[in-house]
């Protein structure tokens, strides 16, 4: 096997392959083995090493050629630079592909394929003078906006060989010095437009090509239809960008999706485009209406709203025929393997790839009364898995087409057709799809449909949790948390109701930024962004989570209630009051007393007075109540106006006729940063599940300036952290989360207001 011969890696090194690529490489035995074939025919006729050009058309024709009997004949050309370019090596592979009959028309071939062929600059030069002159208004009235792929496509239908790169350097060189400026890559007004952080890094930092610019990016397949088929495609869009939010309605969306959400939205907006939702609706087994609604509910939550709400459904006739069409093609045949056959790595051929097109597309009509039969894609993908499945048998009804189709098209077929229906421009995908991009561009460009560009990003993830949809159904099922909304979670609908606001969850997204390389962070990296948001949102009240009662024995005004105006940002007085009441009872924090203080204590103890917050006065004790188990219930203590007082160690904050609230107070939810680490937790994550991630206060205190309050509304309790007011909360009972302390890791909890209020903790 290649992968085993001495030698393989730096020889596929020495022709201009990374050692990762290389590597990569040798783990596909078919292909290494192809490629080596290559290199030693090239050396032989060059009679030393190939350079970096040469081994990357040696590596293309290797990794592409259907019929390994040409390799040979295609080599040649190769190494004696009869072919020099992709565009060149695209259209010989097209014609031994139609030409299976040896021996090939040599003079045929190469008129087919370019070869001799020059194209002088100055040609190059006439091709695009006369593209820009004939847009030059369009071009000088939608400046940045203009697409100046269609002056390249223009250019390479009248020169069809012509170098790209050259096409492209000689339109931008004529359009600066015609003094047009129409574009550049800042975007100009569009990323204006776009406030947000994401937005703004998405205009700046994307290194991804313009609408009509696809044939530029790496391993794009371009045959001789591609150009045409890009120029209809910047007839239907206008050049505009189109970018698609694709997920599956099988679970509840987590922190991961939330940079996914930014940055396709983010995109679109910030280069005056659109983005669609679409749902990736082809598993009826596992999908549910409550997270379609879900789903979108997020993505506008995020404050996004989409273009169009879509479905793969939507476009399962077309699939299906297009299915059929691939067959014709033979690019397709229905394999009665079992599943357990072709999973892993390295599944054994199957014995059905090479049976009759007919027989294909008969069995295809019939294929859910066959079993486990699928319909599989003749292709081998980039990490070596050879004919992924287009189709399987489920019989199970959709929830929008019902009992009409007993197959469904899987992933690797329908998202990028759907994407070419919808004439997406971007296809923006985590890493961990990179395998798939050859089988993206492969399956467009055999059904000889539009290719949008796909490029990958590095996912997110964040320490102490997981997102796996599977494993949060078990923590479910174990009662490690109440449901996929519990504010222990990072899935968005838990952290909403634990009250992180959508711009602190956006500016995060925005802060990790959008690059290849996937990143793990820290949870207080999130949580230091939800405070920043909410120190300028959340209101202060007073609130107190262990009372101790207080009696204020000289009142200023016994027979009536006081009415002390409380400011809603003290740092900011402009914001507005509340009115908190001040009555000869009132409750301070237990922690804000004791009796015989340790050194360096500044609190409330005897013959050390206090000032309240926002009264005025300052409080001393006078005596000390206890039960009969020798534990403090109740202090008297005096009252005395601060500017008659000397200025206290402290001021403490306190409650007067409050309301009664549940208090949730969460912590991580895991003990370890990577609970789905074998080598951390050996047993398993659901044992590293914490003990003691939730705790209830049933009884807290908080000021009536809350009362009424919706669900998800902020507060700042005063000295403690950010709470929120739960979802659960009803006319009896409103709950609450606890948001975290300013400075420090937050832990949620909720409260209820009426007769007993809930808060959870942001």
């Amino acid at each position: 096997m290649a992968a085993d011969e001495p030698g393989a890696l730096e020889l596929f090194v020495s022709i201009g392959l990374s050692e990762s690529k290389a590597r990569e490489t040798l783990r596909n035995q078919a292909l290494s083995a192809l490629l080596r074939e290559a290199i030693v025919q090239a050396q032989e006729i060059l009679g030393s090493a190939a350079d970096k050009t040469v081994g990357t058309l040696l590596y293309n024709v290797a990794s592409r050629l259907k019929d390994p009997k040409h390799l040979g004949f295609l080599v040649e050309y190769i190494a004696t630079k009869k072919i020099v370019t992709d565009l060149q090596l695209n259209a010989a592979l097209e014609y031994v592909k139609s030409h299976p009959v040896e021996p090939i028309d040599a003079a045929d071939f190469a008129r087919e394929c370019g070869v001799g062929v020059i194209v002088t600059p100055e040609q190059i030069e006439e091709a695009v003078e006369a593209s820009i002159s004939k847009h030059r208004a369009q071009l000088l009235s939608e400046r940045y906006r203009f697409n100046m792929g269609l002056l390249m496509g223009e250019a390479r239908s009248k020169l069809k060989w012509a170098d790209g790169k050259i096409i492209k350097n000689e339109v931008d060189l004529q359009v600066s010095q015609g003094g047009l400026q129409i574009w550049t890559r800042d975007f100009g007004e569009a990323a204006t437009a776009c406030s947000s952080l994401i937005c703004i890094l998405c205009a700046d930092h994307v290194p991804c090509t313009f609408p009509g610019e696809n044939y530029k990016t790496e391993g794009y397949v371009v045959t001789p239809n591609t150009m045409n088929l890009l120029k209809q495609h910047l007839e239907i869009t206008g050049g505009q960008v189109r970018t698609r939010f694709p997920p599956e309605p099988n679970g509840i969306l987590h922190i991961g999706h939330a940079k996914a959400i930014n940055f396709n939205f983010g995109f679109a907006k910030a280069n005056g485009g659109i983005c669609f939702l679409r749902y990736d609706d082809t598993n009826p087994e596992k999908e549910e209406e409550k997270y379609f609604t879900a789903i979108r509910d997020i993505v506008e939550w995020l404050g996004y709203t989409p273009y169009a709400v879509t479905h793969a459904s939507d476009y399962f006739d077309q699939l299906y025929t297009w299915a059929v069409d691939l067959i014709r093609r033979g690019h397709a045949y229905v394999c009665h393997q079992k599943v357990e056959e072709i999973k892993g790595h390295n599944p054994p051929p199957s014995p059905w790839r090479d049976r009759p097109v007919e027989e294909s597309l008969l069995l295809f009509e019939v294929l859910p009364f066959h079993g486990e039969a699928t319909l599989r894609m003749k292709l081998v993908m980039e990490d070596g898995k050879m004919d992924p499945v287009a189709y399987r048998i489920k019989y199970t009804p959709h929830h929008r087409t019902g009992d009409k189709w007993c197959i469904y098209p899987t992933y690797d077929y329908t998202h990028c057709l759907c994407d070419s229906i919808e004439n997406i421009t971007h296809s923006l995908c985590t890493k961990e799809f990179q395998a798939r991009r050859s089988s993206y561009f492969w399956l467009c460009n055999a059904l000889d449909v539009y290719c949008p560009v796909q490029w990958e990003y590095g996912r997110l993830n964040l320490l102490y949790t997981v997102v796996s949809k599977r494993k949060i159904i078990r923590l479910v099922d174990s009662g490690a948390v109440r449901d996929w909304d519990d504010p222990r979670l990072f899935t968005l609908t838990a952290l909403r109701r634990r009250g992180f606001p959508a711009e602190a969850i956006n500016n995060f997204c925005a802060r990790v930024g959008v690059t290849v390389a996937q990143c793990t962070m820290e949870p207080h990296m999130l949580e230091a962004c939800v405070r920043e948001v909410l120190n300028e949102q959340a209101p202060r009240v007073m609130a107190v989570l262990e009372p101790l009662c207080v009696t204020i024995v000289n009142f200023p005004a016994p027979h009536k209630i006081l009415e002390i105006d409380v400011p809603n940002f003290p740092a900011d007085e402009t914001k507005g009051f509340h009115k908190v009441p001040f009555q000869p009872t009132i409750y301070i924090e237990q922690s804000d007393f004791r009796e015989v203080p340790e050194k360096g204590y500044k609190r409330l103890a005897p013959g050390q007075p206090v000032g309240l917050r926002h009264t005025g006065y300052v409080i001393a004790i006078q005596s000390i109540i206890k039960d009969t188990n020798g534990r403090v219930k109740e202090l008297e203590v005096t009252c005395t106006k601060s500017e008659a007082a000397e200025k206290p160690k402290a001021f403490i904050h306190w409650v007067s006729n409050p309301l009664v609230c549940e208090v949730r107070q969460y912590e991580r939810l895991f003990l370890h940063k990577n609970p789905e680490d074998p080598a951390e937790v050996p047993q398993g994550f659901l044992s590293d599940v914490n003990p003691n991630s939730l705790s209830v206060i049933e009884e807290a205190l908080v000021d009536r300036s809350v009362c009424g309050a919706k669900p998800f509304t902020k507060f700042q309790f005063e000295r403690l952290g950010y709470f929120s007011v739960d979802p659960d909360s009803t006319g009896a009972k409103v709950s609450s989360q606890k948001g975290q302390k300013p400075g420090r890791v937050p832990s949620p909890s909720p409260v209820q207001m009426a007769r007993k209020g809930k808060f959870s903790c942001t």
